[in-house]
């Protein structure tokens, strides 16, 4: 049987308003399942309260039934879910390896240098850079970086928040072959992507989220062949842009 992160009627409130109303969705193993919507929908709020960031005000989460609900951020990890928030976030002023090290301090000695030979296997361009601080790197390292840190931990689900803002489009190439070879692990992968386009070709499934509500769950190839179910979900907010229009930092 396939391990499954499960999301059940899940809210959020930020500063009393309420920013994720009920939501429910599922990520298998080895399924990459993308969350769309404009900005201020509740995507990054999910993200951070599945991971035990922020809290939650109802529902649960699970993992193959076990529910994490109430863990803190390590335990969740340790349960098998990562999280790689919006933004390249890397701890700037130590270097690559240290911001490794840092992801895997709960591992053993052992344990955590094989988890940072295998997240260097996955990123093999971060291995000359390890020496380096994180805060010197290009944004595109920094993603990696980034996502180096989750597969420390070696997760089963990972859960990326814009993982090709403010990318060159040859660097999230290179993040999207990463994407489909942690799928063939089999990691599951919830996605919050920009480029609902670069979305709808990785992904096996879709939620479209606006004001805190899922308002499609689905196939990719049905907003394809009706993109007026993106547009209505966007209430006049235009759609990103397509890959090749990404932003190069």
């Amino acid at each position: 049987m396939n391990s499954t992160l499960s999301v059940s009627a899940l809210s959020v409130a930020v500063g009393g308003k309420t920013v994720v109303n009920n939501v429910s969705l599922t990520v298998a193993a080895g399924e990459v399942v993308s969350l769309l919507g404009p900005n201020g929908a509740g995507k990054s709020e999910l993200v951070l309260a599945v991971a035990g960031v922020i809290p939650k005000t109802a529902g649960s989460v699970s993992v193959n039934g076990a529910d994490i609900s109430a863990l803190a951020p390590q335990k969740v990890r340790e349960a098998g879910v990562a999280a790689v928030p919006e933004g390249h976030q890397v701890l700037a002023g130590l270097t690559v390896d240290d911001n490794l090290a840092a992801a895997g301090a709960a591992l053993a000695s052992a344990e955590l240098e094989l988890s940072k030979d295998e997240a260097y296997g996955v990123f093999p361009e971060l291995r000359p850079l390890s020496r380096q601080a994180a805060g010197s790197l290009s944004g595109g390292q920094q993603q990696m970086v980034a996502l180096a840190q989750a597969l420390v931990s070696r997760p089963r689900f990972l859960l990326i928040d814009e993982m090709s803002l403010g990318l060159a489009p040859v660097i999230i190439e290179r993040l999207v072959d990463v994407v489909l070879a942690l799928k063939a692990r089999p990691i599951g992968i919830m996605l919050i992507e920009q480029f609902t386009h670069l979305a709808l070709e990785i992904s096996d499934r879709c939620y479209v989220i606006n004001q805190g509500r899922i308002q499609y769950e689905g196939s990719p190839d049905r907003l394809k062949s009706d993109p007026e179910i993106l547009h209505s979900a966007y209430l006049g907010v235009s759609e990103p842009a397509a890959v090749g229009q990404a932003v190069s930092v």
